[in-house]
């Protein structure tokens, strides 16, 4: 009875050693506010005060590349205006009347955090850094990082000037979708002109964890006393997309290393179709055949985490009906994946057979060309019937 009760107790530890280690650590993190996300997704994987107001330093600078891009001409030339050259704080050293391309300037934004950089974006898009800001904070809104208002372009302090741990990490991961955005904060070093110097500017992303954490591909520090230290961190593993957010730390490289460790440990890719699979029929208008199977031209993987695999949906959205002719592989209809209702990806659906268009107007004008023969037959047939009548009539009056 005893050796029964201990190797009961025995397997009881052992499972819980096993669930224990098998169970990711929650990170120790020293930020006063963090979160790290899934960016397709935007669940949430860990947060610790993520929703509280807090000063988000130079990490304003991903808000105001994503406006840049949206309303900027890449090839401007953008000049330095007094106000440029003279802002405090990290700089790129700009002069008074210095010309530079925006695509090169906002290097000079997120590469080097050049303040002077960001008042000279703004100005030269909207007039002045108060309508660009105000641009900011609406598209923050729109996409959902409400609790988050812009005064200036760069983070230097403002009361009014303000985000949230989540906030930061939604705009990021709106940033994410645009291909510019993506090579831009991802770049390690950059060679931009300096006017009058005979050499150019020799940018390095202040980002350390580009060189150092696998998979880094941004996005943005920052640091002001009122804000503390501050980052923004990305990365992605095995078609898994993280982003990272600490503010206020006191180890913010420690703290995002952790933060997306622990991240990386909740998630597992899932397939949920293959490339080919066969997603939907359509019907098919004056075809050889009545429908046509439509393929997904690529597999969809999804981040998994705490059995939530069942939030994923995919909807087929196809015209009512085709016209034929069809070739093999023409896109005719694609496929959405969503998650909790939203999209989060799609996918182009091909034709997997050819089909050709069934002529039906040959049909008929075989039809109508047999028709007008007979009624042309059947004329001639009685043309002749009645000049024979009237050829009898006549011989009967000579008679």
């Amino acid at each position: 009875m005893v050796k029964r009760i201990f190797l009961i107790c025995f397997v009881y530890l052992i499972l819980i050693s096993q669930i224990a280690i098998a169970a990711p650590n929650l990170p120790k993190i020293t930020a006063k506010s963090a979160i790290v996300i899934e960016a397709t997704t935007g669940k949430i994987l860990y947060e610790k005060n993520a929703e509280a107001i807090r000063y988000p330093a130079s990490t304003t600078k991903i808000m105001t590349l994503i406006t840049a891009l949206e309303h900027g001409n890449l090839e401007d030339v953008v000049t330095a205006s007094p106000n440029a050259a003279m802002t405090d704080g990290s700089s790129i050293y700009l002069e008074v009347g210095e010309r530079l391309k925006l695509l090169d300037i906002l290097y000079g934004v997120m590469l080097h955090s050049g303040n002077d950089a960001t008042v000279a974006v703004a100005e030269h898009i909207s007039g002045s850094m108060e309508k660009f800001s105000q641009l900011m904070t609406q598209k923050a809104h729109a996409i959902g990082a409400v609790h988050t208002n812009f005064t200036n372009p760069n983070g230097l302090p403002d009361p009014k000037h303000y985000t949230t741990a989540h906030d930061l990490a939604i705009i990021t991961a709106y940033g994410y979708k645009n291909s510019l955005f993506r090579n831009i904060v991802s770049t390690r070093h950059k060679n931009i002109p300096w006017n009058n110097k005979g050499y150019d500017r020799d940018l390095y992303n202040e980002n350390k964890l580009l060189w150092t954490y696998n998979g880094a591909n941004g996005v943005k520090t920052g640091y002001t006393e009122a804000a503390g230290p501050c980052l923004v961190s990305s990365a992605t593993r095995n078609n898994v997309h993280l982003i990272a957010v600490v503010l206020d730390a006191d180890q913010m490289w420690v703290d995002s290393r952790a933060l997306l460790d622990f991240g990386f440990s909740k998630l597992q890719t899932v397939e949920l179709f293959k490339q080919g699979t066969i997603l939907k029929t359509a019907s098919v208008a004056d075809g050889k055949i009545g429908n046509v199977k439509l393929a997904a031209v690529s597999n969809m993987l999804v981040p998994v985490s705490d059995g939530d695999l069942d939030q994923f949906q995919v909807v087929a959205e196809v015209p009512n009906s085709v016209e034929a002719p069809i070739e093999v592989g023409q896109k005719l209809g694609v496929a959405r994946v969503l998650y909790k209702g939203n999209e989060i990806g799609k996918i182009d659906l091909i034709a997997t057979e050819a089909i050709e268009r069934e002529y039906y107007f040959k049909i008929l004008l075989g039809v109508a060309l047999v028709v007008v023969t007979s009624l042309v037959v059947d004329f001639h047939k009685s043309k002749r019937r009645l000049a024979g009548v009237h050829a009898r009539r006549r011989k009967k009056q000579i008679i």
